[in-house]
């Protein structure tokens, strides 16, 4: 499976704002707070940026908040294309619905990266059955639970605990005692937190 494996804070420099990739860590030790400028020699010479380079910062920024390369991001785009409704809002449900996001946003992971390994190595199951594709969609309804053997994972139990910092999304429901989640519904666009503009991404793929 393609990922991104070189220095994560530099994606944030970049972005010229902190995306939140590396979990708690984030929150103290953050490398963008002591250099926020954009990584390279000329990281702090760069001039303004024309539109296309606006629109395409904006893209590259949603696709590192959720962890997707770029190929299966335009298939995301296409089919929320196809669907009814705002092109935009249908992109960030379908991101949102990504079963590694459900486990980040659930508070069962640090980080999405986090939440990405854990889906991978089987510590999850789907409505009672095994699933182990990050990518996978969820939907209204499903159920997400800790397996037996792993809920005494210290890594689970430091996400449950930090994750009263930064919150639990109100779209899914709860419960601690058994390690379980709930997708009440997937999120409305008012729902996502993070500071998002979509349009532009539609602009650059609409050209």
């Amino acid at each position: 499976m393609a990922r991104y494996t070189g220095a994560v804070c530099r994606l944030c420099r970049r972005e010229g704002e902190k995306l939140f990739l590396k979990g708690e860590r984030c929150y103290f030790k953050c490398a963008f707070e002591r250099r926020p400028v954009p990584p390279g020699q000329h990281g702090q010479t760069r001039g303004k940026q024309k539109d296309y380079g606006i629109r395409l910062r904006e893209k590259q920024k949603i696709r590192r908040i959720y962890g997707v390369l770029e190929k299966p991001f335009r298939r995301y785009f296409h089919t929320a294309e196809r669907q009814k409704g705002v092109t935009g809002e249908n992109l960030l449900r379908l991101l949102e619905s990504r079963f590694d996001n459900m486990v980040y946003r659930s508070g069962l992971a640090s980080s999405r990266a986090e939440a990405r390994q854990l889906v991978l190595h089987n510590h999850f199951t789907l409505n009672g059955q095994k699933v182990n594709i990050p990518s996978y969609l969820l939907k209204e309804g499903d159920v997400i639970q800790v397996k037996e053997r792993s809920r005494s994972l210290q890594r689970i139990e430091a996400a449950m605990e930090s994750a009263q910092q930064r919150g639990i999304s109100e779209w899914l429901e709860v419960d601690r005692d058994k390690m379980q989640v709930t997708v009440k519904n997937l999120p409305t666009r008012g729902q996502v937190p993070e500071t998002i503009e979509e349009q532009l991404v539609i602009e650059l793929y609409s050209k």
